[in-house]
């Protein structure tokens, strides 16, 4: 009963906590399920049997382990993200106020836990709680990009138990099946045709168009106008593993992770948005609101915000939410590891990790309502240009590689010593880098440890720096044929680097 009760308070510990940053993912793809494996920067994972950890990326590894155990562990990520140089317009072509340089500084947590039980001796049973994939930042209001990116999370969190079976001494094979939880939230502030940058020089025309009854209608309510979509989903993944011994100091192991499509159901909201003349009946002797005349080839009246006659300023709409769903992709991999004894105090490692990310083309939100109210706007054809569509940011990524080596040096029967180096190439295409994820090609560097004791109890500790290259950022508005609209641009210059402390418990049951 005490293992059942740790067991559950460690899920509900995972799904609290689970804030990965950008800046710690290749793309958005996260390594950090072993602390143990953390130490060789990931190389020979599947390969290297450790703990129960590493039933998680290769299940046919869990009967090798022989005797039941669990391992806990927790990593806390420190990531220092800069951005200098940085610009932007709006729709209108209009400079965009804000700090030129800055960051998205943060810490997170991400947990991790297993357990291994034998069934008989070629059998056995795993189950693992792990957070495979995330990515999460926010920048501060003022900042000079905000109409294209303020808050992103992205995260997903895996319950996956697994079956592995030892076919003889040289070959197993394992296979798990994932319950998968992914939720997301992005956000941007709104750029309503420039209305923000315009600012007082609004007041000129409608007191022109009034003759001279409103003078004084600037709404800076405009520049506070925000969107934002979130949801959430279940779906199952799978993973296959084999696992080879070629001779009792050579080991290799291959492990497949199946894809999965989300539909990330929720709401999309937005406030402070302009009322404009086409939702306002036009009258000579207006009650509420004051529209402006439609004038041919001179002033557009329904397109144009309408003056609230309670306040004298330019009108606002109530806020708006509208269901929605947002698809999320994450990609399938394929693993090659190696694990091999020099002699009985040298090891080193080595892993392949191939990762298909070129179907990850966009993130689109689309409306999910039978009542639209934020989709009316942004489908019209000098938005988006689609039915249904709220939001469109195009990525194109490409398929990847990462590689990894690592050393162990056993300097005692207690203690083992580890060191690792990895290099991961971003999937990011550069000519669609966003301020969401700005990510670009990155290299680890990571030490650890493993220390044991008593029979019953082992503790893994590491840690990694990450230094990411040094990243551009150029972006536009785009609607949904992938065709750029608008005057409105970001620029920047990013430099990101990561900081990892990770520890792990072992108890052998």
């Amino acid at each position: 009963m005490k293992h059942n009760n740790f067991k559950y308070s460690l899920l509900a510990f995972a799904i609290a906590t689970s804030l990965p940053l950008t800046a710690n993912a290749a793309g958005f793809k996260l390594y950090e399920q072993s602390t143990s494996a953390m130490g060789n920067a990931y190389a020979g994972r599947g390969a290297q049997i450790t703990d129960a950890s590493v039933g998680y990326t290769n299940p046919a590894a869990f009967v090798l382990l022989n005797q039941a155990q669990f391992s806990v562990g927790l990593n806390v990520v420190s990531v220092s993200a800069d951005y200098t140089n940085a610009s932007a317009t709006s729709a209108k072509g209009a400079a965009v106020a804000g700090p030129k340089n800055g960051d998205i500084n943060g810490i997170s947590a991400i947990p991790h836990f297993h357990y291994y039980q034998p069934i008989s001796d070629d059998l056995g049973f795993g189950f693992s709680v792990a957070v495979p994939f995330g990515t999460s930042s926010d920048y501060d209001q003022d900042f000079v990009g905000r109409y294209f990116a303020q808050t992103t999370e992205l995260q997903t969190i895996a319950f996956q138990p697994a079956l592995s079976y030892k076919i003889n001494e040289q070959l197993a094979i394992g296979a798990a099946v994932a319950l998968n939880y992914a939720s997301g939230t992005l956000s941007k502030f709104k750029d309503h045709g420039g209305l923000c940058e315009t600012g007082a020089a609004v007041n000129g025309p409608y007191a022109m168009f009034t003759k001279g009854a409103f003078s004084n209608v600037e709404q800076t309510a405009y520049c506070d106008s925000v969107y934002e979509v979130s949801g959430d989903d279940l779906q199952f993944s799978y993973t296959l593993g084999i696992h080879y011994s070629v001779n009792d100091s050579l080991r290799l192991a291959l492990s497949y992770h199946s894809e999965v499509d989300y539909t990330l159901e929720g709401d999309s909201t937005i406030n402070n948005t302009p009322l404009t003349g086409e939702f306002v009946k036009y009258t000579n002797n207006p009650q509420q609101y004051h529209t402006l005349p439609t004038i041919a080839g001179v002033l557009d009246g329904q397109k144009m915000p309408v003056i609230d006659l309670t306040t004298g300023k330019l009108a606002i709409n109530d806020p708006k939410t509208e269901k929605s769903k947002l698809g999320l992709h994450t990609p399938k991999s394929v693993i090659i590891s190696v694990d091999g004894d020099i002699n009985n105090e040298f090891s080193l490692q080595f892993s392949a990790i191939w990762t298909q990310w070129s179907k990850f083309t966009d993130i689109t939100v689309l409306s999910d309502d039978s009542v639209p109210s934020i989709s009316g706007s942004t489908q019209q054809s000098q938005n988006l240009n689609s039915d249904g569509f709220i939001g469109f940011i195009p990525e194109n990524w490409h398929n990847a590689w990462a590689f990894s080596a690592g050393a162990n040096y056993k300097y005692s029967n207690n203690l083992t010593l580890k060191l690792g180096l990895a290099r991961d190439n971003s999937p990011v295409d550069d000519n669609f880098r966003s301020a969401r994820i700005p990510a670009d090609d990155r290299t680890w560097v990571t030490v650890g440890a493993h220390y044991q004791t008593a029979k019953t109890w082992s503790v893994d500790v590491a840690a990694g720096m990450m230094f990411m290259d040094n990243s551009k950022v150029v972006d536009h508005e785009y609607n949904a044929q992938t065709n750029r609209i608008y005057a409105s641009s970001y620029q920047a210059d990013y430099d990101i680097n990561a900081y990892v402390m990770s520890l792990q418990f072992n108890y052998y049951l």
